[in-house]
């Protein structure tokens, strides 16, 4: 008899009881507002800033609403314009290029390989049109960063990180997140840590720091930031940076701060089942894995692989029979969106564009979740499951 996968694909792990007791004492204080602190109280944002940039490295940390306003506030700090041409991957998820259409400019893509990272060649033809890179690390893989910045820096870009899918991951030891200019973070139920929604930002630059904070709602109540610089990076700014509220509250960052010392230990247990999951789909006869480069320091979270030569009706039929067998597959070359998965030719927002290698290379890619409430048995028999399915 087939055998048949029982478990949840978005079922999280429970958050941790010390996360839990903080967030029963904030709510019990009444002060949620990340500014509603008592005389002395440094205030459950202001510490998460402090312990996240202690974390990555950074000079400067913004805690903020949603990844997607982290990204929105980037932009925003780095004066885009209505009109103005912003490059991003062509292979991504929706906010990012509705970040950029938000503000009224316009999203320009980069080609994508089958490695899943943004092509070098196309970005380097492509970065004379503007002056901003928002790169996106789309489902945790991470490219040459030492390559890309050689190029930005050749033609003058500004990199803005989405790290989304990159919280605890490294490039040649460098956390992601810190190559560029900004680094923009998201604490979303399925990412690395979880609040529900949340984001967090990074930079070095003291003028960028200080605009985003101020753009954040911080209705002139920045020197009660602990991962901020000084009052005089403000003085100049703060009269003249609107207020497009998306602070953090005092509630999520309390269930945040007790995650984040015990993220290198879910890193370490994301890859073990990754390694299990590649273990069981290795040699597939028409499964191709996705190479993961040595100097890339992963965060297993979710896997992907590709089909190459099926069709589009194939590929339905994969899915469809996977499910019926308890497996999630999510198809990045569905015509329709579906759930979180959608491709460039959906976002209407953004000028239409030809893209034949990314659209090749979604074709026939697929992705599935791989929660922390899964055993390495699980997964293992996940992948008998799926590589059944392949070869049926």
């Amino acid at each position: 008899m087939d055998e048949i996968f029982t478990g949840n694909f978005t079922q999280q792990e429970p958050i941790p009881e010390d996360a839990i007791a903080r967030a029963v004492e904030v709510m019990r204080s009444g002060r949620l507002h990340r500014y509603n602190t008592a005389p002395g109280e440094a205030g459950e944002v202001a510490l998460l800033e402090q312990d996240f940039a202690a974390f990555t490295g950074a000079r400067y940390c913004l805690a903020v609403a949603s990844g997607g306003y982290a990204l929105g506030c980037a932009l925003r700090a780095l004066d885009v314009k209505p009109g103005e041409r912003v490059l991003t991957n062509a292979f991504t998820l929706a906010p990012v290029p509705g970040a950029i259409a938000a503000l009224g400019a316009q999203p320009v893509f980069v080609e994508t390989t089958e490695h899943l990272t943004i092509d070098f060649e196309d970005l380097a033809a492509k970065a004379p049109q503007a002056r901003i890179l928002m790169l996106s690390h789309m489902r945790g893989h991470v490219c040459d960063m030492d390559r890309l910045m050689e190029i930005a820096r050749a033609h003058g870009l500004i990199v803005i990180e989405d790290c989304a899918h990159t919280m605890g991951a490294e490039w040649a030891g460098v956390p992601s997140g810190r190559h560029g200019a900004v680094g923009c973070y998201s604490t979303q139920t399925y990412k690395h840590m979880n609040s529900g929604e949340g984001g967090l930002i990074v930079t070095d630059d003291a003028e960028l720091a200080a605009k985003m904070i101020l753009l954040s709602g911080s209705y002139m109540m920045y020197p009660r930031h602990l991962a901020a610089p000084g009052p005089e990076a403000f003085e100049a700014l703060k009269y003249d940076t609107p207020n497009v509220s998306g602070r953090m509250d005092n509630l999520r960052a309390a269930i945040l701060r007790p995650q984040l010392p015990s993220l290198p230990d879910r890193v370490m247990r994301w890859n073990a089942l990754y390694r299990v999951m590649e273990a069981g789909l290795e040699d597939t006869p028409g499964l191709a894995l996705i190479t993961r480069p040595q100097a890339e320091a992963y965060v297993g979270s979710s896997f992907q692989f590709r089909l190459p030569g099926r069709d589009a009706k194939a590929m339905c039929d994969l899915v469809a029979r996977c499910a019926a067998r308890g497996v999630e597959l999510k198809w990045f070359g569905a015509a329709e969106p579906a759930g979180f998965t959608s491709r460039h030719d959906s976002w209407r927002y953004a000028k239409a564009q030809r893209l034949p290698q990314t659209d090749a290379t979604l074709a026939n890619l697929l992705d599935l979740r791989l929660p922390l409430t899964f055993s390495e048995a699980d997964v293992a028999q996940i992948a008998r499951i799926i590589r059944a399915e392949v070869l049926a």
